[in-house]
């Protein structure tokens, strides 16, 4: 799975926020619960992290891409999650389309994300997290988008 992918997956989820009642979220309900706040996230092939979605649109934190290696900061910049109607939607460089995400409330501090186009095991799960001091910037920002170097490894 490409950097590309797992950082949709990572997105997937700090764009939304769940409320008491489980099903399915709209755009603005999401967006209104997740902005400023901290989630972890979990990820069907590995990938976790924590993250914040400021209300630009852009996105930072840490992320440990497949599960291993050390946790790096990695930022995605302003613009990059929009609402577009009732969805939630990624443009990220490097992409010739803006995915956009299934989110559903699994309680009242989690929900789970998906990419319609993948299918719905393809997901990640968040989890709202208390604030900690020093989680906007712990390092300088690494782009977690895939390089030339290491895209000719596969």
């Amino acid at each position: 799975m490409t950097k590309t992918v797992c950082a949709l997956f990572a997105v997937a989820g700090l764009l939304a926020a769940v409320p008491a009642l489980a099903g399915n979220m709209g755009a603005e309900e999401a967006r209104r619960f997740v902005v400023g706040n901290l989630f972890s996230f979990t990820c069907f092939e590995g990938t976790s992290g924590e993250g914040r979605v400021y209300a630009a649109g852009s996105v930072g934190g840490v992320i440990r891409l497949g599960g291993t290696g050390p946790p790096q900061y990695a930022t995605l910049p302003p613009g990059t999650l929009r609402v577009r109607g009732d969805a939630i939607c990624a443009l990220i460089s490097g992409m010739s389309y803006e995915a956009c995400f299934d989110l559903d409330r699994t309680d009242a501090r989690s929900f789970r994300g998906s990419l319609p186009a993948i299918g719905r095991f393809a997901a990640c799960q968040f989890t709202k997290r208390p604030s900690r001091a020093g989680m906007d910037r712990t390092s300088l920002p690494v782009s977690i988008q895939p390089t030339t170097a290491a895209s000719s490894r596969h």
